[in-house]
């Protein structure tokens, strides 16, 4: 048996008083403990295996509600399987072309069977016409309980999680058993977790890695307290996520970075009397700031706003993680807070050197200067270094791509075309990600393939988006600077943003100027276009960050246009 299975199974069987998972909220809150899920879970891996499902099948879920994804991805694994988390379709979606590119990923990972829940139930009639089979999981829900769980090896798959992107180009990656315990070990270690009296609270979806392996494998392998909504209770009102922390004594938390700024804003706008504050946030020990890059702006506007309500600012957990290291890469020390590497923006554009700026140097807090966030150390069974273009190692603070290696790093893909492996001959995963190591703690500046070329200088698109995004009137965490004509000319960027402000071409035009200076005043470059969107325009990753590419084709006609 797996380690993770047996841990799974031995924290749900334990006797005595049991840990749980809520969901529901804010509307019919219920809770279950764990051993009631893996109860259930029982039930449906009884059902899935009475129906054929063999070691090693691959098994699709299609369902938002987390009372039923909890308890049949525990069955999969029960039964030996693994489990691919579909991407969901949204009510702008076009289901015909959905259903097309969903068979694109079952016949990629080899599955046969979707298992259909809330509120996705609905698409049955969809599935049906496109013939491809699925259950019901409240019907598997009903099944014989299944008297033990199927024997795996560690490198059986586990989990394949489709990587953020179109899924007319589907790419998933590979995790095994042995990854996942590894990687959630490592994870709660790290962060101190003390199962008896933590609790997580989370919105992140389930098909994303953050929201499936952090924050639902996490506390159902190890039995710690659960708060589970979906993303659209939160971008409904974002305000709940504060609540549920103060409702329930939440401990743990996670989001991308522009959660925070919304909710930062939000909280700052809440009127709150001193004598009985409107939330309780003083137990908050960890709020995990990931899958994005951190800025100190946001960061800050959600610590101001927390103060208020009791939250210590040290709670701010920076981190680093992909799904081909599992999850997790690393985290920063606990308590204390977002800590920043301040360098000279000359050598880290002209030489990539990261060149650190004193404390009291007046070059801080001008242009002359660039902040990236400390990302602490990397988990344990996981190995991190920096190279050049030509493979070489670097030293501290020279900047390069990060590779990886260790025991929580995936073996591979899986694409239409076949698998591809993600390691090289010595184990060595290359991650995409430019960074440099100081004193053995990792900092990201940005990815590879986003890095502009312009002058001589790598300009990083996190400084143009920070600069854009400090103009009043733009949304939080809704700018993005995309590079054009890569390769074949000098290289161009053009920055486009979502505002309330869109649709008044006069309103538009004076934004755009703004937001052209600021850029300048921060790169020393002028955009090449700016482009004005309204709310909810920008292609969006599961875990709400903005593509980048996919900005570019999509906007490349109006981007022409304003140049």
């Amino acid at each position: 048996m797996s380690r993770f299975v047996d841990t799974l199974v031995a924290t749900a069987t334990a006797e005595g008083p049991q840990r749980g998972m809520v969901t529901g909220e804010p509307e019919e809150p219920v809770r279950r403990t764990w051993g009631e899920v893996h109860e259930q879970a029982r039930r449906v891996a009884g059902a899935l295996v009475e129906g054929g499902l063999k070691p090693g099948g691959a098994v699709a879920v299609l369902a938002g509600a987390p009372v039923l994804i909890a308890p049949t991805v525990q069955a999969v694994w029960l039964a030996a399987g693994s489990v691919t988390m579909l991407h969901q379709p949204t009510p702008r979606t076009d289901l015909a072309e959905w259903a097309e590119d969903t068979l694109r990923v079952l016949r990629m990972i080899g599955s046969e069977l979707v298992l259909l829940g809330e509120p996705f139930d609905q698409l049955a009639p969809v599935l049906t016409e496109h013939g491809i089979n699925f259950r019901m999981i409240g019907d598997l829900l009903d099944g014989e309980p299944l008297a033990e769980p199927v024997r795996t090896d560690e490198d059986a798959l586990a989990l394949l999680q489709l990587t953020s992107g179109s899924t007319a180009e589907p790419k998933a990656v590979k995790i095994t058993y042995g990854n996942l315990y590894t990687n959630v070990k490592a994870m709660v270690e790290r962060a101190e977790f003390v199962f008896a009296t933590d609790v997580m609270v989370s919105w992140l979806p389930t098909f994303h890695d953050m929201g499936m392996v952090g924050f639902l494998t996490v506390p159902m392998t190890f039995g710690v307290e659960l708060v589970k909504i979906t993303p659209v209770e939160f971008l409904t009102g974002p305000l709940i996520w504060p609540e549920l922390i103060s409702k329930y004594g939440g401990t743990t938390t996670a989001a991308p970075n522009f959660a925070y700024a919304i909710v930062g804003k939000r909280m700052a706008r809440v009127d709150s009397d001193p004598e009985k504050p409107r939330y309780d946030l003083s137990k908050l020990r960890i709020a995990l700031n990931g899958a994005e890059p951190i800025d100190e702006t946001a960061v800050r506007t959600f610590t101001d706003a927390g103060a208020r309500f009791g939250m210590p600012p040290e709670c701010v957990f920076p981190a680093y993680g992909m799904a081909e290291a599992t999850l997790a890469v690393s985290f920063a020390p606990l308590f204390t807070g977002l800590t920043l590497d301040v360098i000279e923006a000359e050598a880290l554009e002209a030489d990539s050197r990261a060149v650190p700026v004193p404390e009291g140097d007046p070059r801080r807090g001008t242009e002359s200067v660039r902040s990236f966030a400390m990302l602490g150390r990397p988990l344990d069974g996981l190995e991190a270094e920096i190279v050049n273009d030509e493979g070489k190692r670097l030293d501290d603070r020279e900047v390069g791509e990060i590779r990886l290696r260790g025991e929580a790093v995936t073996p591979g893909y899986l694409t239409v075309d076949g698998p591809v492996s993600t390691q090289d001959a010595d184990g060595w995963l290359a991650t995409g990600d430019l960074g440099y190591l100081v004193d053995g703690q990792l900092v990201i500046c940005g990815r590879r393939k986003d890095v502009i070329i312009m002058g001589g200088r790598n300009i990083y698109p996190t400084d143009i988006e920070r600069a854009a995004g400090s103009v009043e009137g733009v949304r939080a965490g809704n700018a993005v600077a995309v590079r054009l004509d890569a390769g074949t000319r000098r290289e161009r960027f053009a920055v486009v943003v979502e505002s309330k402000l869109a649709g008044d071409e006069a309103t538009e035009r004076a934004l755009a100027k703004e937001i052209a200076a600021r850029v300048r005043g921060a790169v020393d470059m002028r955009p090449y276009s700016i482009v004005v969107l309204p709310a909810g325009s920008l292609p969006k990753t599961p875990s709400g960050k903005v593509k980048r590419a996919a900005t570019a084709t999509q906007y490349a006609d109006k981007i022409n246009a304003n140049a």
